[in-house]
């Protein structure tokens, strides 16, 4: 009895063991098969849009990795200065100075954030050709919108580091060897060919989006006459994905207000949202960029130069000082001079009035938070001036 119970045992054994036992399927993943659907690649393109923000690589801060660049950018340029205090975010600091050290983590994680982009991107394409209730023309759609993606993520790691490698989905090794213009102008090109005037959600890039990146594209090798070509179709014809035909706001500021988003001025624009999470879908990238005092408490990053206020002069007539002359004698400010002691900002210079929606200065309303009380919203005044970023 003993012996046949062991048997048996054993029997029960082999019969139970079966692979798919031994072979779990990971929790809060998605295998390769239930993406084979309309609904599953939808998902994935939302994925490949939702690295537009650069947001997707642990450890990596909004300001690091999103497509506003105002570090790469703006601070690394005249127009604007890192802001705090002289300890704060040393990495920033090398940047700003053109010192930056190879484990300078603000580069990796950029980088990181890009060719995430690059793969999502690359994952819909593959998808695309997996899913037999997929129309020829919804097909075609998806690999445009993902390609245009691509071209993207691939355009902003060649203008940060010139060589870079240009994977697309059959990639299986590359170098940093090769000028990826080409790449980047035939994924654009395909994009403007293949995708469609309108889209059924507005932040989805439209045939328009990609013949004007593409335009732009030429602009960085200086192919004017290629860029004028193109513009020459767009500007006449083109109309946002949400079918509004291109055009300017009638008045600035609602370039700034939330309630004019998505307008027709918006070529193609990267979408958040408001939620109740701490971050959720939000635009991270400015999250240092607040006054430091007031209502915000924090950070003071993002100040502007003041190199930039002066560039807002104009002559009599409101044109800019082209020959360079704004910057003969810097624009009265308050730097050096306490909130609590009396000031006058000039009121004689011409000045362009955009620049009050550009920069924060003492004595002017800053957005509907009061007026600037100057010195006091300033994190260290003497270590990156009277500005605050708006």
């Amino acid at each position: 009895k003993r012996t046949l119970g062991i048997l048996s045992f054993c029997l029960l054994g082999l019969i139970a063991c079966k692979k798919d036992y031994l072979e779990p399927q990971p929790f809060g993943r998605y295998s390769a098969e239930q993406l084979k659907s309309k609904k599953g690649i939808d998902g994935m393109l939302i994925g490949a849009y939702g690295m537009l923000d650069g947001q997707g690589i642990p450890g990596a801060s909004g300001w690091m990795v999103g497509a506003t660049n105002w570090v790469y950018g703006d601070v690394a340029s005249d127009d604007a200065y890192k802001g705090t205090d002289a300890g704060d975010q040393p990495q920033m600091t090398e940047i700003e100075i053109y010192a930056s050290q190879a484990a300078n983590t603000y580069f990796r994680f950029k980088w990181l954030s890009l060719y995430e982009g690059v793969s999502r991107a690359n994952d819909v394409i593959k998808l695309a050709g997996e899913i037999p209730e997929l129309t020829e023309a919804e097909k075609k759609d998806y690999i445009a919108q993902a390609r245009f993606l691509r071209a993207h993520f691939h355009f902003e790691a060649k203008r940060m580091w010139n060589k870079v490698p240009y994977i697309d989905e059959a990639t299986t090794s590359f170098d940093n060897k090769t000028d990826i213009w080409p790449m980047i102008e035939a994924d654009f090109k395909a994009a403007y060919d293949n995708l469609g005037e309108t889209q059924n959600m507005v932040g989805k890039a439209n045939k328009w989006a990609a013949g004007a990146y593409l335009a732009k594209t030429y602009l960085y090798q200086k192919k004017f006459a290629d860029a004028k070509a193109l513009y020459d179709v767009i500007i006449p014809n083109g109309q946002t994905a949400n079918g509004k035909k291109y055009d300017l706001q009638d008045q600035y500021w609602k370039n700034f207000d939330v309630a004019f988003e998505n307008s027709a001025e918006a070529v193609f624009s990267q979408q958040t949202q408001a939620s109740g999470t701490v971050t959720g879908s939000a635009e991270t990238s400015y999250e240092l960029a607040y006054p430091y005092g007031g209502v915000w408490g924090c950070c003071g990053f993002f100040q502007p130069s003041q190199n930039l206020v002066n560039a807002f002069k104009t002559d009599a007539n409101g044109l800019p000082l082209l020959d360079g002359s704004y910057n003969n004698q810097n624009l009265k400010s308050d730097e050096g001079i306490t909130s609590s002691d009396p000031f006058t900002n000039d009121v004689t210079t011409p000045l362009d009035p955009r620049l009050d929606w550009t920069a924060g200065r003492r004595g002017v309303p800053y957005w509907d938070y009061g007026t600037h009380p100057g010195r006091s919203w300033i994190r260290d005044q003497a270590y990156a001036g009277p500005y605050s970023p708006k």
